[in-house]
C-alpha cells in the first residue's frame, strides 16, 4: 500500500489594516425562560476590548446562543472604544470612579508592580494598556458595574502634560509616572 505525501494546507492571512486588539470576555451570565415546555435560557455576555495603548471599550451582548453573546458584545466594545491618559504604563494619579453602585480606586505603582486587581478592573487595565497599578473594588460587586466604574476613572484621568496645556505652567506628578526616561548614567574612569 503506498502512502500519499502528506501535503501542508496554506493559510491565507488576510490583513485588512485594522491593529490586533485584545479581546476578554469578563462574565457570561445564563439567563432561563421558563415556559409551556420547560425553560429556555439566552446568554449575555460582557466583553472588553482594548488596543493595550489607551485605548480601550466593553460591551454587552445577548443572544440565544454563548458565541452569538460574545460576537456581538465584541462589536458592541469596539465601536466603544475611547481613548484613556496613562503614563507610561501607570495611571497619572488617584482616581475613584463609580457608576451605579460600582465604586473601583485607582492608584499609580512603581515599575515592577504589576496589575494588583481582580475580574473585571483587571480585564479593563490589561486592555488599556496599563502594566504597574493598585486598584480595590469598594463598591458592588456586579461585573457590569464595575467594569463600568473601572472605565470611568480611567476617563477621568489627565497626564501632567495635558494639565500644564490647561493651565498654563508646568505641573508635574509623581517620578515614577513620567513619561520621559532618565538618560543613562555615563562613568568615566580616569586614565594613568
Amino acid at each position: 500500500m503506498m502512502r500519499k505525501p502528506h501535503r501542508k494546507s496554506k493559510k491565507e492571512v488576510v490583513d485588512d489594516g485594522e491593529p490586533e486588539l485584545f479581546e476578554k470576555v469578563v462574565h457570561i451570565n445564563r439567563c432561563a425562560k421558563v415556559v409551556k415546555g420547560g425553560r429556555r435560557f439566552s446568554f449575555a455576555a460582557l466583553v472588553v476590548v482594548g488596543d493595550q495603548a489607551g485605548n480601550v471599550g466593553f460591551g454587552y451582548g445577548k443572544a440565544q446562543m454563548v458565541p452569538d453573546a460574545i460576537r456581538k458584545g465584541t462589536d458592541q466594545a469596539k465601536k466603544a472604544m475611547q481613548k484613556v491618559s496613562i503614563s507610561g504604563d501607570t495611571p497619572p494619579h488617584p482616581v475613584l470612579g463609580t457608576h451605579d453602585g460600582g465604586k473601583v480606586m485607582l492608584r499609580p505603582a512603581r515599575q515592577g508592580t504589576g496589575i494588583i486587581a481582580g475580574g473585571g478592573v483587571r480585564a479593563v487595565l490589561e486592555a488599556a494598556g496599563v502594566k504597574n497599578v493598585l486598584s480595590k473594588s469598594l463598591g458592588s460587586n456586579n461585573h457590569l458595574s464595575v467594569v463600568s466604574a473601572t472605565m470611568d476613572g480611567l476617563l477621568q484621568l489627565r497626564t501632567a502634560r495635558e494639565i500644564s496645556e490647561i493651565r498654563g505652567e508646568t505641573v508635574s506628578g509623581p517620578a515614577f509616572t513620567n513619561e520621559v526616561s532618565q538618560p543613562p548614567v555615563t562613568v568615566e574612569i580616569p586614565s594613568e
